[in-house]
């Protein structure tokens, strides 16, 4: 019998961009996904000293919940988001990415959702 490995869950791609940081994550859409991709761009900003980034996000599956949203934006106080704008892009719609700008934009974020990247990258242009 042939062992086969489980696909992997998560891909990061990371890059400078000419307004800051670039971030491409794909793969499931899970908490634990969403909490290691946030935890890999804070590394990513820390070493780049980007100070805008496009989070250009195309996880796929169940979004998160609106407690999981709240949870994520909790766990990431203190982390060095709080001096970066972020244009976080749902290619896929919006889903239920909404509660995470308004809880993100309430704990002190400069965070907006985008379904492009050309209009994200039109509102980091007007910083």
């Amino acid at each position: 019998m042939d062992m086969m490995e489980e696909p992997q869950s998560l891909w990061i791609d990371a890059a400078r961009h000419p307004l800051g940081l670039r971030v491409h994550v794909r793969g499931k859409e899970t908490f634990d996904n969403t909490m290691a991709y946030w935890g890999a761009i804070t590394r990513y900003l820390r070493l780049t000293g980007a100070r805008n980034l496009i989070l250009l996000d195309e996880l796929a599956g169940d979004a998160l919940t609106e407690s999981e949203w709240l949870d994520l934006v909790l766990k990431m106080a203190g982390m060095g988001l709080e001096q970066v704008r972020i244009a976080h892009v749902k290619p896929n719609g919006r889903s239920e990415i909404e509660y995470c700008e308004l809880y993100a934009r309430n704990a002190g974020y400069d965070a907006r959702v985008f379904t492009s990247e050309q209009d994200a990258e039109r509102w980091l242009c007007g910083a």
